[in-house]
């Protein structure tokens, strides 16, 4: 974050644990997914989704306008809810149509949501299944702002 002032790894509270970010991942109600539109400007909108199997997971009808996006450029960005303490994940969204990835990720979504969605409503042909993998993440605590940021990578850019 150049020109915020921020301090050396071993300053502040220092760098973030990747644990840090799975706890806010998991714990966030919700999500703000943002994709690129075709036109090449940004969406951005509230979803419900699960951190499971170390992806974000969100459904959502075939025909959203995420979804197309997704569909026309992958590259998409995932936050959790809480600007405090914020987890910023970059990454490439994939739909899946695997029958037992849907089943994993209607339990993880279930239990967080209490609902009881199904295969049915699952349906590919009808419901996107989009598993959203991260290429980078960061996180900050809003408290030690100059003392926090931490940038995590999973795989070459």
């Amino acid at each position: 974050m150049p020109g915020y002032g921020i301090l050396g790894p071993q300053e502040g509270s220092g760098l973030l644990p990747w644990s840090w970010a799975e706890e806010r991942l998991i714990a966030s109600h919700a999500y703000w997914l943002s994709t690129v539109r075709p036109d090449g400007r940004p969406h951005a909108i509230p979803v419900w989704g699960v951190w499971f199997a170390d992806v974000v997971w969100l459904s959502s009808g075939l025909r959203s306008r995420h979804v197309s996006n997704m569909l026309t450029d992958p590259r998409c960005v995932v936050t959790t809810s809480n600007p405090g303490e914020p987890v910023i994940v970059e990454g490439s969204a994939e739909i899946v149509t695997d029958a037992l990835l849907i089943e994993g990720f209607l339990a993880a979504y279930n239990g967080k949501y209490n609902t009881s969605l199904d295969l049915a409503f699952q349906d590919p042909a009808v419901n996107a299944t989009v598993r959203v993998v991260p290429v980078t993440a960061f996180g900050l605590i809003e408290s030690d702002f100059i003392g926090s940021p931490t940038r995590w990578s999973f795989v070459d850019p």
